[in-house]
């Protein structure tokens, strides 16, 4: 198989509906297509936070999904690319091809708009740009389930679907649904491809369907989240939760258990049964045992690099402020509390998908964010803790 893009010769075109789509909250119809949303209108309307608003637009987990006897398929896309004031350039965003559950292909879609982001100042400017072709072409020439993983870190505004064959809605395949929060981490922060970040690894080995609610700086706890995914049908539900706290320095002791409380009630409004999954944050050695805030390593910035520094006081930890050595012992009284009353409920150490072992081998590479190897790692052994035999999502017995 073959990807390319800027080309257009597929004759059938496929209106984008939202039955193609799969992964998404809400479908935003734009003057030229639609455009993916990770969380409902009504939660975006709730947090003027431009983090957030550009980490839900983000599509991690979304893709279009179909059958058809087509060879060839073209995707139309508008993307907002991401770029750092004095930094290297941020790779293309990655489109997965994936024909019956195997990766088949990848491509990438050049141009579009620019966010151009100031480390140094905190600052962000919009440039405009045009669309792009993705073009598969070279696929078996028979009827098969496809579906195309849009970029996990590049904002993708969906403007035309072509093929060569007539398409339609791919069947459900009676698969359990899984709905993860967490951080950058778990949107996807380095991995190499929308079909590789660790939930999407995991999702694949557990046989799950993914609604990846992972929202890079986004993992805060917000009431908006909380009922956004209270209201979202699943199976299995998990939500991790630390690294974010921390590194914003969003709160204290005092406030963190009780929004911890709060988030988990909303959640079992709706789901009141539903397998749910705390997990605390990876080992992330800057922030262990010193608070928050995290911010870029001027010096670093200043020799083209990325890194990050924790701008806390040990010493702070005695007035409330909080560490990721704090917030997992937090989370296991939590979760410990709460499961008297709640047997579906269940905690994961963190530490167990990534450890002290693991950060020597391999190292996070801004002080932040986990490589595409690590991500492998992750999702390897997230799905042998979690959804193997006497895991927490592990399936019933056939």
């Amino acid at each position: 198989m073959h990807a390319e893009d800027n080309r257009t010769t597929t004759p059938l075109n496929t209106p984008l509906t939202a039955d193609l789509v799969r992964g998404a909250s809400a479908l935003e119809r734009t003057e030229r297509g639609l455009l993916p949303h990770r969380l409902p209108a009504a939660a975006r309307a709730q947090c003027d936070d431009g983090q957030l608003h550009m980490a839900e637009s983000q599509p991690s987990g979304v893709r279009l999904a179909f059958r058809t006897a087509a060879t060839a398929v073209e995707l139309d896309t508008l993307p907002t690319k991401r770029a750092y004031a004095g930094l290297a350039a941020v790779p293309d965003g990655v489109y997965d091809l994936v024909v019956d559950g195997s990766l088949a292909d990848r491509g990438e879609v050049r141009g579009g708009n620019t966010l151009t982001v100031d480390m140094a100042t905190g600052t962000a400017e919009t440039a405009s740009g045009h669309g792009g072709t993705l073009r598969f072409t070279g696929l078996p020439d028979r009827m098969k389930d496809v579906e195309i993983w849009l970029p996990h870190n590049e904002t993708t505004e969906l403007l035309a679907l072509r093929t060569d064959a007539p398409v339609e809605p791919l069947p459900d395949r009676g698969r359990r649904v899984w709905l993860h929060h967490g951080s950058s981490i778990s949107q996807g922060s380095d991995a190499a491809s929308p079909t590789t970040t660790w939930p999407a690894l995991a999702a694949a080995r557990g046989g799950v369907e993914l609604v990846n609610l992972g929202l890079g700086g986004g993992a805060l706890l917000d009431p908006g989240t909380a009922r956004a995914m209270r209201d979202t049908p699943a199976d299995l539900i998990s939500v991790k939760i630390g690294i974010n706290v921390v590194n914003s320095d969003l709160m204290r002791l005092r406030a963190f258990t009780p929004a911890v409380h709060g988030f988990l009630d909303t959640l079992r409004e709706g789901h009141p049964d539903t397998p749910l999954l705390v997990v605390s944050s990876l080992l992330c050695p800057i922030h262990e045992d010193t608070p928050g805030p995290s911010l870029p390593d001027l010096e670093a910035l200043g020799d083209g690099r990325l890194r990050f520094v924790a701008m806390g006081d040990p010493a702070e930890r005695a007035a409330g402020k909080l560490t990721l050595r704090s917030i997992r012992e937090e989370l296991s009284g939590v979760v410990r509390s709460r499961a008297a009353d709640d047997p579906n409920l269940y905690y994961l150490d963190g530490l167990e998908l990534y450890g002290e072992a693991d950060a020597v081998e391999l190292p996070l590479p801004d002080g932040l964010h986990p490589d595409a190897a690590t991500h492998r790692r992750i999702g390897a052994r997230f799905a042998g803790l979690v959804f193997a035999e006497g895991g927490p999502f592990a399936a019933a017995p056939a």
